[in-house]
C-alpha cells in the first residue's frame, strides 16, 4: 500500500481544504477531527506523513507528536497552526517536525514539505 497523508484538524473547512489539496497532488489522504480519532485509526502501520494542527480541544498536536515519539513511531509530522510562536516552533522542530506552517499557509509550500516527508520517512 502506498503512503497516505493523514490530516488532523478540528476545523472542518481546513480538513476539506487540505483533503482537496492533497488529492489534487495525487496523494491518498485520510482526515481526522482529533488526535484521539487519529490514534484509533484502523491501521497504524500504513506509511505516510501527518499534517497536524497544533491547537485543538483535548490533546494538542504537540501532545500527539510527543506520544508518537515515545511509542517509537517514525511518522513524519508537519504542523499547521493559527497561533505560531517561537517557543512552539522550537518545541516542534526539536521533537523532529518536518515543518511548521502558520495559517493561512501557501499550499505549494505545504505540498513541498509533504513530498519531503514522504520521500524521507516510511511512516
Amino acid at each position: 500500500m502506498g503512503a497516505t497523508v493523514f490530516v488532523v484538524d478540528d476545523d472542518p473547512s481546513i480538513r476539506r481544504s487540505l483533503e482537496r489539496l492533497m488529492r489534487a497532488a495525487g496523494h491518498a489522504v485520510r482526515t481526522f477531527v482529533s488526535t484521539r480519532q487519529f490514534l484509533e485509526r484502523d491501521d497504524p502501520e500504513v506509511p505516510g506523513c501527518l499534517v497536524l494542527d497544533v491547537r485543538m480541544p483535548g490533546q494538542s498536536g504537540l501532545d500527539l507528536q510527543e506520544m508518537l515519539g515515545a511509542a517509537g513511531s517514525r511518522i513524519p509530522v508537519i504542523f499547521i497552526t493559527g497561533h505560531a510562536d517561537a517557543q512552539m516552533t522550537q518545541q516542534a522542530m526539536q521533537a523532529g517536525a518536518v515543518g511548521l506552517f502558520a495559517k493561512p499557509f501557501d499550499g505549494q509550500e505545504l505540498l513541498d514539505a509533504v513530498e519531503r516527508a514522504l520521500d524521507g520517512g516510511k511512516g
